[in-house]
């Protein structure tokens, strides 16, 4: 028997029920339907907001974090008020505000190959709202092997990127990216930086087509990558082909269960500590003694140069971590080096590309610029 709408939810949904694409049985198909959101963050949270406001019965949120300041400028389902909260509870209770008719499943885990099928049983369609490619990876390969569609959303500085992978009908994520990226050559949100409002638009066309799949309306984006340029303001459309030797979704797939997408990727769902140091870290406290001291100690900063005007280092050698490769010849292998980056990943990667190289005397800043903010130079700006 399909869903029945009570009087307040013909009401609250009547601009929708009167649109002949949707109508009274479309907008019961809503309320039938269940969506599973991987992500409360930039992605996430307009494609819950819209969601949960589109009347979409049942919407399942993972996430592992809490709210942190730094996120509010584009995690617009997180307020001032929810600060140090776990983003699931903080996003089902904006949520269950905006529309008290839905059911809101706040899954407070890591998304894994371990509990993924588990956490995704209940749903029909899974969203991309992560930042990661472990993520991604997991999202195809569970999606693929258990028949639904994946609406994938990816943003990077100004752009944004949107498609539908349904390995049923078209390409899957694998067809078009048949193997992750080096570990470290394209720098996360935090790393990167992102323009706020970039995560609201592509979010938004992500809850866009999870509508369009639940009314069975319009030409959802499988076979085609949406790419969007904020700064441009331009929209482009690019035809995917399926595979015919995809690992995961030919005739003859290799990868036939969920396998460890972390090794797989070469780096963690978690960033914290991408890579091992191989006890090539050094503390601020050390770092700012041996200064004192005089140690001949090159410092480099590996961030973006436009990050120095926020915190710097004096003395410190300007070498952005996608250069490093490139510029080896301007640095001595017979001097003591000491990389460091914001929190310490992109300096992590350099310290792995000269220890590959051949440089023996090098390591990288704990916790970066921002620890030495925090345990050295007190009014030093964090970001």
């Amino acid at each position: 028997m399909p869903a029945q709408l009570s009087q307040e939810e013909i009401f609250r949904y009547s601009r929708h029920v009167v649109l002949p694409e949707v109508g009274l049985a479309g907008q019961a198909r809503l309320k039938e339907a269940s969506v599973l959101i991987v992500g409360t963050g930039g992605l996430g949270s307009p494609a819950a907001m819209y969601l949960t406001a589109a009347g979409v019965g049942h919407i399942g949120i993972v996430d592992y974090d809490v709210v942190d300041s730094s996120n509010l400028q584009r995690q617009v389902i997180h307020d001032t008020t929810t600060l140090g909260e776990l983003k699931v509870e903080s996003a089902r209770r904006r949520m269950l505000n905006i529309n008290p008719y839905i059911r809101v499943d706040a899954i407070n885990e890591v998304f894994s190959s371990e509990n993924a099928r588990r956490i995704a049983s209940g749903y029909d369609i899974i969203i991309d709202g992560t930042d990661n490619f472990p993520t991604r990876y997991l999202i195809n390969d569970l999606c693929v092997l258990t028949s639904k569609p994946y609406v994938y959303g990816s943003i990077f500085r100004f752009e944004g990127q949107v498609s539908v992978f349904d390995a049923r009908q078209g390409p899957c994520y694998r067809c078009l990216f048949s193997e992750p990226p080096p570990p470290g050559t394209v720098p996360t949100c935090a790393d990167g930086g992102v323009f706020g409002v970039l995560p609201g638009t592509v979010g938004t066309i992500q809850a866009t087509e999870a509508i369009k799949l639940i009314l069975g309306i319009g030409t959802p984006l499988i076979g085609k990558l949406l790419l969007f340029d904020a700064l441009d303001m331009s929209f482009q459309t690019v035809q995917l082909r399926k595979n015919p030797n995809c690992r995961i979704c030919s005739p003859n797939p290799t990868v036939v269960e969920l396998i460890d997408y972390e090794k797989f990727c070469g780096l963690p769902v978690n960033n914290h500590n991408p890579l091992p140091s191989n006890g090539q870290e050094i503390e601020p406290r050390e770092l700012e003694e041996r200064l004192r001291n005089g140690d001949s100690i090159q410092l480099i900063d590996v961030r973006d140069p436009v990050e120095s005007q926020i915190s710097h280092l004096p003395g410190a050698l300007s070498i952005p971590y996608p250069q490093i490769e490139r510029r080896l010849s301007e640095l001595n292998p017979q001097q003591e080096i000491v990389l460091f980056c914001r929190t310490g990943i992109r300096s992590a990667y350099a310290l792995q590309t000269l220890s590959n190289a051949g440089f023996h005397k090098v390591s990288h800043l704990r916790g970066g610029i921002n620890a030495w903010a925090r345990e050295i130079e007190k009014g030093m700006l964090q970001y």
